[in-house]
Parts: C-alpha cells; sequence; structure tokens
C-alpha cells in the first residue's frame, strides 16, 4: 500500500472493499490494460470481473440487492479502477449515476423494475445530457418529446454517450412543452426519459439508432457513441419520477455525484503517474547516477506527490459532504477542477521523467498522458466548474445590508 492518498476514517468493510479492488486492479487490469487501449478493445473479461465483485450494485440499496454502500466507498473504488485504466471507471460510473437518479427520483415501479437488475449487472445504464451543437448549454436542448395518448414521441440527436452501445438503458433528457406554459423558463421544461434498448449498434429499437463508435484521442475500450430518436415511442409510466418537468433537476443531481467520481478518475490516473515517474526516476541512470538523485527530478517527485495528496484530500471531502446529507455542489466543483488540472499536471511530469520512452507506445505513461485531457472535459469543464464555485462562493459570502 502506498503512504500517498490515505483515507482515515474507513470501516474495517470500507477497507476490505477497497482492498480488494486494488488486488483485482493489481492482477487483472494492470497487467492488460495498455494492450486492450491500443486495440480500443472493449475489456469484457474485465467487466465481468467486476460484476463478480459487486460493484455495479455498489450503491444500489440493499433491499434492491445492492450493497448499499455510501458516495465516498464507490469514489475511493473509482479511484482504484482509474490508476488502472480509466476508461474501466467509465463504465462503471455512467451505470451509477443511472442508478443513483433512479434511487432518488423514481417511482417505486421504476425502482423494484430496474434496480435489481442494475445491481446484478444484467441491465447497464447510460445517461444522455449533451447534443452536437450544445457543449456546456444545457439550457438550449432541442431534441423533445410530444405527448400521444399514453406515450411520448421523442425525436432528435443526443452525443457523447458513454456506454451507448453496450448499455440497455439509457436515461434521456430532452424538452418536454407538455403543461408548461409559453415562457416557461428552459431548465423547467425538461424532462428525463427511462428508455430501454437492445445493446449494440443500428437501429436497437423502432425509430432508436446508436450510429457506431466515436474514435477518439484516449479513453478507448468504453464506447462512446451519438444516440439518434426518430418517432422513438415511450410509455408515459417511463418518465423518471412520473412527472415532466423535472429533468434538469434529475440530472444536475447525477452530475454532481458523477462530479466526485471524475475527481475520484483524477485522483487514481495521478496516483498511477507518480507511481510511474518515481519508479522510472531510480532505475534510469544519467551522469553516473539514478536521475531520481538529480534535485530537478526530486523537485518534479515533490510536486507530483503533493498535487496527488491535496487532490485526493479533496476528493474524500466532497464525497463524505454528500454521504452526510449536506449540499456538496461547492466541494463537488473544487474537487473535479483541481483533482482534473493536477491529474493533467501529474501526468506531463512523469511524461517528461520518461524522456523520449514516454513517448514509446510500449511504456504505460503514453497512454495516460491521452486519458488525463478527457478529465478536464467531462462532467463539465474546468470553465464550468469554475463558474459554479464562483456563484456559490457569492451566495455564501454575499454581503449583508
Amino acid at each position: 500500500m502506498s503512504r500517498l492518498a490515505q483515507t482515515h476514517g474507513l470501516t474495517d468493510i470500507q477497507q476490505e472493499i477497497v482492498s480488494t479492488v486494488r488486488d483485482f486492479v493489481d492482477k487483472e487490469i494492470i497487467p492488460v490494460a495498455t494492450e486492450l487501449e491500443h486495440r480500443d478493445e472493449y475489456p469484457q473479461q474485465i467487466v465481468d470481473g467486476l460484476k463478480e465483485l459487486g460493484l455495479f450494485g455498489l450503491m444500489i440499496p440493499e433491499e434492491y440487492g445492492g450493497l448499499g454502500e455510501s458516495l465516498l466507498t464507490y469514489a475511493l473504488c473509482v479511484e482504484e479502477i482509474a490508476r488502472g485504466w480509466m476508461s474501466v471507471s467509465g463504465i462503471i460510473n455512467t451505470h451509477f449515476i443511472v442508478a443513483y437518479m433512479l434511487k432518488q427520483h423514481g417511482t417505486q415501479e421504476q425502482k423494484d423494475h430496474f434496480l435489481p437488475k442494475m445491481a446484478l449487472g444484467e441491465i447497464r445504464g447510460a445517461f444522455s445530457m449533451s447534443e452536437p451543437a450544445l457543449g456546456s448549454d444545457v439550457s438550449a436542448i432541442t431534441s423533445k418529446a410530444v405527448k400521444d395518448g399514453d406515450e411520448y414521441v421523442l425525436t432528435g440527436q443526443k452525443m457523447w454517450l458513454t456506454n451507448g452501445g453496450t448499455s440497455s438503458l439509457v436515461a434521456v433528457l430532452v424538452r418536454s412543452d407538455e403543461g408548461h406554459p409559453e415562457g416557461t423558463a428552459p431548465h423547467k421544461s425538461m424532462t428525463t426519459f427511462l428508455v430501454e434498448k437492445e445493446p449494440g449498434f443500428g437501429e436497437v429499437r423502432p425509430g432508436l439508432t446508436i450510429p457506431g463508435k466515436i474514435d477518439k484521442m484516449g479513453y478507448k475500450g468504453v464506447d462512446t457513441t451519438e444516440l439518434i430518436m426518430d418517432g422513438l415511442r415511450i410509455p408515459a409510466d417511463r418518465v423518471l419520477g412520473g412527472v415532466t418537468g423535472r429533468g434538469f433537476y434529475h440530472m444536475m443531481d447525477g452530475v454532481e455525484v458523477g462530479r466526485v467520481n471524475v475527481a475520484a478518475r483524477g485522483c487514481g490516473v495521478a496516483q498511477r503517474a507518480f507511481e510511474l515517474g518515481v519508479s522510472y526516476a531510480q532505475q534510469r541512470h544519467t551522469f553516473g547516477k539514478p536521475i531520481a538523485q538529480h534535485q530537478a527530478i526530486q523537485f518534479k517527485l515533490a510536486e507530483m506527490a503533493t498535487k496527488v495528496e491535496a487532490a485526493h484530500a479533496m476528493m474524500v471531502n466532497a464525497a463524505r459532504k454528500k454521504d452526510s446529507g449536506e449540499r456538496n455542489d461547492l466541494e463537488a466543483g473544487m474537487a473535479k477542477y483541481l483533482a482534473s488540472e493536477y491529474c493533467k499536471e501529474v501526468v506531463e511530469d512523469a511524461f517528461r521523467i520518461h524522456g523520449g520512452y514516454g513517448f514509446s507506445k510500449e511504456y504505460e505513461i503514453e497512454r495516460l498522458y491521452r486519458e488525463a485531457p478527457m478529465l478536464l472535459i467531462g462532467e463539465g469543464t474546468a470553465e464550468i466548474q469554475k463558474m459554479i464555485i464562483g456563484r456559490r462562493l457569492l451566495e455564501e459570502y454575499r454581503l449583508q445590508g
């Protein structure tokens, strides 16, 4: 166990879960990750192993067959998995956000129907907010749902679905003006629909097409897709929570826990980059001694380790705040912003320590160098995090009188 990024005050059960995941990562993920990533191959064997460990049901309540664990336990597991291969943590994260939204906001029938199968990993989740022309402006969503008898007809194009192909349940955010008068604020006329589909690509149910995988710089292995709805008919009982117009709030709640998850991924990738850098620095010799004995390299290692430690502490704090039932959007935004920025910097320093070898696909740091930038964008860009943080600070520190 490394000295860095320790979490104090964990229960025996939490320690056992995190330790089991770390062992799995060391034995089953790290040895194969780079090869699978270079082939852009879905890690089916790893996913099956995570199913057996019960990780798909980690935060699903015990009454639905899950482990009923806290956000902190989940985040610490994500940190370990991302340390092995960040793409695998993405496969779990979108599933976890949909399960969380169902647990918090679903009708009793929706919870009873979906959560037990999600806990077993039999139903796997994805969620969909973004659109091709949308960027960070969620209020500009153009895909829409129109009521037709006991059903809704969905039309529009969505973008950047992690697990878009492999999932069998997608939580889709669309505009639904039904019941909302002209001039209603955009975020009050959005609805989340629970869309069931067959895994795969092409037309996966009438009116719903998943065109294929988007080819990406990094974050490979996991499938990232578009989703096209053209007359997709969804029964009214698949409106999340049973009421239209609440979709924006559902998604923001899901993204808030997702931000803790992205912070945890940043922590995990940064830890691995530090491990690779500190190890290589002791093996590589220049000018008659290991490069770790050169002060310039020691300065880099000192900065890297401090960033790993600081990001981990902020991530743990954000998770604990949410677990205690308090509002944590400020802490989650800060943790996501800091962890993703520090991750990029720690990875780059490890890359520099490797010198020319860092540019070789033979070395693991090359993969990390391509993976880190995704964290600057996913679950809200760094700029969006700073807007959230700034607004919340002005709320907290508003001048009186």
